[in-house]
Order: structure tokens, then C-alpha cells, then sequence
């Protein structure tokens, strides 16, 4: 293992015990030390995503192994690595997926996980994608095998998976469908690139669906609210449709009309992306090298950011997902 001149303290959020955003507040942790195959990196920025939210609640255990230091994903400067093909990387800019510990100024993340940050993207940028990227470029166009002339519909049309979505949407050649929770975050979605959004709060989306499409319905859903939503998504799909679960707000449970999924010869299928392995993450961050990176150095992809925080206020960022207004991605900055 090589390694610059590194602390072996750092400054972290790591809370004792569950709670609300109060109990985000800054503490002094070890350096982590790189394993086999993985890197050290000194962080720029940290992505903030629901799951956060959900661990830091208590309701989401980070999987065996990972750091139960909150953050799924991290940019910043390689400063050391565990094996020789890693250590080409020691003193490049990357980001990261990773199984936990982004809150924090050094996170340990496997090689195969890290994409290089081109030129003309910020580290505050390059923090906001692979969460979204990985889990969009799975779901979307691995498990619901969407492909350029589909329309697909997606809730949380201006959460970072929804942004995610249209912006990927835009680049392969998709048709997009949104919804979202107010006019004004229609609006948003719209100008972002949404084929058409629908407030969900207003309007019955099954009926705005069968509408937009000609009653003929879309080829793909990914759903990240779960319960009741399930059989209505369902009333969206065109035949031979394909369902993707990737989130359960409003509940784990749903009832589903069989004789109409065997009929219309739908799927339904979902995936978590967290627990899966690293070679499994390894082959995604290698394909998304090949098929959407070069979008992102061309200049033509970049996340929507909400806002920043620094690291110390953790807690405001969390506050600021829960109250629900954000457009795009909430990002952490560290000095």
C-alpha cells in the first residue's frame, strides 16, 4: 500500500444512536485504511440520498462490512491504494459508489467503483452522480430493458433519481414521463427535459399516462414509492410492460391483479443496489465508463444540484431532503 503523508484522525458524522437531524454532528474518527483492491480518498464532496436519511432513522443498517458512517458517494483526490493496478491511481480526481462512509473527510472505496473526473466537472458535480447514475443505469436500461423509442414513466420527477432519469432519457433517445409534486416542480421537470410531467397531487397520473400515450401506455416504470402505487403503475404499462420497484415510501406491501399481469404478459421486477457486490458494481461503473462517460467529459451530462452544505451541517441538508422542495441533488462540501 502506498500513501502520501496522510492524518490518522478525521473529522466525521458518524451518529451514536438513531434520531432525527439533530444527531448528525461532527466527530473525530480513524483514517480508513484501504483493503485489497480498494483506494483512499481524500473527500471533496459527498452525495446525500434517501437512504441517508433512512439509516440515520434506524430503519436501514448499512450491509456487513460497510462503515456506519452515512454517505454513498464521495468525490475527491486519490491519496492511497491497496494493490499495484490501484496505486495508478493515487493523485487522481474520482468519484465513487460506495457502501457507506462518505460523511467524512477520507473514505476507503474499491477501484472498480471509481469513475476519473474529467476536466470542466466540480467536485460538487462529480459527488452527485454515481448514486443516481448506477442506480438509473441499472434499473432503466438493465432491468427494465429500456431502449431508444420507449417511454418510460417515473415517479419523483425532480428528486436526483428523477433528474437522473430525464437527463439519460434526453441522451438515449427515450420518451419520459414524470411525476411530481407541485406545478411549479413540473414546471422544473419540463425545462430539465420531461416529455410531460404530471402533479400527482392534483391529477389522477393513471388517467394523464393512458392520455399522453394514446391510451396505449409505457413500456417501462420505475417506481420509487411503492405500496398503493403498484397496481396503478401497473395500469400503466403498455403490454408486454416491465415494472421496476427500487424504493418503498409509501409501503412494502401491495396487492397486484394477477390475471392482468399474465394477460398483458407484464414484469415486474426491482433490485436494491446497496447489498449487491463489488464485482456486480464493478462491471456497472465499466459499462457506465463506456456508454455514459463520455457524455459527461463532452460536457453534455451533468447532475442538477439543489444545494450545498458543509460537512458540519449535515444535519440542514438532511432537513432540506424531508421538507421535500429540493429540485436535484443536495450535496456536502468539505474544506
Amino acid at each position: 500500500m502506498m500513501t502520501k503523508a496522510l492524518p490518522t484522525t478525521m473529522i466525521a458524522i458518524d451518529p451514536a444512536m438513531p434520531g432525527g437531524p439533530e444527531v448528525l454532528t461532527p466527530v473525530e474518527r480513524p483514517v480508513p485504511v484501504p483493503g485489497p483492491g480498494e483506494v483512499l480518498i481524500r473527500v471533496a464532496a459527498a452525495g446525500v440520498n434517501r437512504p441517508d436519511i433512512v439509516q440515520r432513522q434506524g430503519a436501514y443498517p448499512p450491509p456487513p462490512g460497510a462503515p456506519t458512517i452515512p454517505g454513498l458517494e464521495v468525490a475527491g483526490e486519490v491519496v492511497a491504494a491497496h494493490g499495484l493496478a490501484e496505486e495508478s491511481l493515487i493523485g487522481q480526481p474520482v468519484c465513487a459508489l460506495i457502501a457507506g462512509g462518505g460523511y467524512a473527510q477520507y473514505a476507503v472505496a474499491p477501484a472498480g467503483q471509481c469513475l476519473i473526473v474529467p476536466e470542466g466537472l466540480s467536485m460538487v458535480e462529480a459527488a452527485a452522480m454515481p448514486e443516481t447514475l448506477f442506480t438509473v443505469w441499472v434499473n432503466l436500461f438493465e432491468r427494465a430493458y429500456a431502449r431508444d423509442g420507449d417511454t418510460v414513466l417515473v415517479h419523483g420527477g425532480t428528486s436526483g433519481i428523477g433528474t437522473m432519469a430525464i437527463a439519460l432519457a434526453g441522451l438515449f433517445g427515450l420518451k419520459i414521463i414524470v411525476t411530481c409534486g407541485s406545478d411549479e416542480k413540473c414546471d422544473r421537470a419540463r425545462a430539465l427535459g420531461a416529455d410531460v410531467a404530471i402533479n400527482y397531487r392534483t391529477t389522477d397520473f393513471v388517467a394523464a399516462v393512458q392520455q399522453a400515450t394514446g391510451g396505449q401506455g409505457v413500456q417501462a416504470v420505475i417506481d420509487m414509492v411503492g405500496g398503493d402505487y403498484l397496481p396503478r403503475n401497473l395500469k400503466c404499462l403498455a403490454e408486454e410492460g416491465r415494472h421496476v420497484s427500487i424504493a418503498i415510501q409509501r409501503g412494502a406491501t401491495a396487492e397486484i391483479p394477477i390475471f392482468d399481469v399474465m394477460r398483458r404478459r407484464l414484469t415486474i421486477t426491482g433490485s436494491t443496489l446497496r447489498a449487491r457486490s463489488t464485482e456486480f458494481k464493478t462491471l456497472v461503473a465499466d459499462e457506465l465508463d463506456r456508454m455514459v462517460w463520455p457524455h459527461v467529459r463532452d460536457g453534455r451530462l451533468r447532475p442538477v444540484i439543489d444545494s450545498t452544505f458543509p460537512l458540519a451541517a449535515a444535519a440542514d441538508a438532511h432537513r432540506r431532503m424531508e421538507d421535500g422542495d429540493h429540485v436535484g441533488k443536495i450535496v456536502l462540501t468539505l474544506d
